[in-house]
């Protein structure tokens, strides 16, 4: 279903020659976008689920090949020491089942009830023998305050015995969802190389089609203002995620946190962090290129405070918030806009 949207806002009025408060209609918006100019995780729980969802970070103290000297050990230039996961719940000497009691005490004030996503973060996911997987997955799909699970892995790591793993669970547990997550960064191979990703696109094509072909949701994580990248890359970037058809995306800001190569960089001047102003255009833009029935999971960041040096406006991500969806009702902007197949 569809319902037009009105935003107010203030322009000339022709009848009375001055500024006024006038009414800006906006089409072909879902109902179940929930008056946002973009279909959201937040919408997309609430139509589905029937109920809003909370996500419980994890760390359960794997590594990464771009660290444990496989592919090398000073991982991705981004990364911090916490891989990813510098807000997740430490599991070191604790059960999942007390770790998830450990972050579902955080949310014991919203009585959010069992509405909650445990959400494997810190490192790479998948990258562990298959019976330890196993273990900690089944315990977090095991808890009845849990409605499901979504893996941050990386493409290069997701061998079959993963994946029919992951089959194997859909059908242990019906009525819980799993999801796995996949850094793309970028498609341009030029970045991969200069942000040490250590797997080409072509890795990620073939992880992303196996993920469809065993009908797990995959969400992708793209990063807006890596250095060296114009807003035309990024937009490319979008344009061939469109013929992937994710189910869900997480558009990044670039952060620099302290203790990163990129932090190194920063600091000697080499590059520049995006103003509000640049990401909010550039990220318009990639929501007006994408698929309308992509769910987005992310459009801003929220590094560690006393970790991030740049860029220090991103801090306050309530404000970003309210400034994006202030900027798109005033433009008439909404997700798909401009897609095309």
């Amino acid at each position: 279903m569809f319902y037009n949207v009105y935003y107010y806002q203030f322009a000339r009025s022709q009848s009375i020659g001055k500024e006024a408060l006038i009414l800006t209609p906006i089409i072909n918006i879902p109902d179940f976008w929930l008056g946002k100019p973009y279909y959201s995780l937040d919408a997309y729980c609430k139509y589905t689920f029937k109920h809003k969802c909370y996500k419980i970070a994890l760390d359960a103290h794997m590594t990464c090949p771009n660290r444990d000297g496989t592919l090398g050990s000073r991982g991705c230039i981004f990364c911090s020491v916490g891989g990813s996961g510098d807000f997740a719940v430490s599991t070191r000497g604790k059960s999942i089942h007390n770790q998830l009691k450990e972050g579902l005490a955080l949310f014991q004030a919203k009585k959010v009830g069992s509405h909650l996503i445990a959400y494997f973060q810190a490192y790479t996911n998948t990258y562990a023998p298959i019976e330890y997987l196993e273990q900690i997955y089944s315990q977090a799909l095991d808890h009845p305050d849990i409605c499901g699970i979504s893996i941050a892995t990386r493409p290069d790591c997701l061998p079959e015995e993963v994946l029919a793993l992951l089959s194997s669970l859909k059908q242990r547990y019906p009525r819980k969802f799993i999801w796995v997550e996949l850094g793309l960064q970028s498609m341009h191979e030029k970045t991969a190389a200069f942000i040490r990703r250590g797997y080409n696109l072509a890795c990620f094509t073939d992880s992303f089609q196996r993920l469809s072909e065993h009908s797990i949701p995959t969400i992708v994580h793209v990063i807006l203002g890596l250095p060296g990248e114009t807003p035309e890359d990024m937009y490319a970037t979008i344009r061939y995620l469109n013929g992937c058809r994710p189910f869900g995306i997480k558009l990044q800001l670039l952060h620099v946190l302290e203790g990163t190569d990129l932090a190194t960089l920063y600091k000697a001047g080499t590059f520049e962090t995006l103003s509000k102003d640049t990401y909010l255009d550039i990220l318009i833009h990639c929501l007006e290129l994408l698929h309308p029935e992509t769910v987005i999971h992310r459009v801003t960041g929220d590094g560690p405070k006393e970790l991030t040096l740049a860029p220090l406006w991103s801090l306050n991500k309530r404000d970003v918030l309210n400034s994006l969806h202030t900027l798109m009702r005033s433009r008439g902007n909404f997700q798909g806009r401009l897609y095309c197949d």
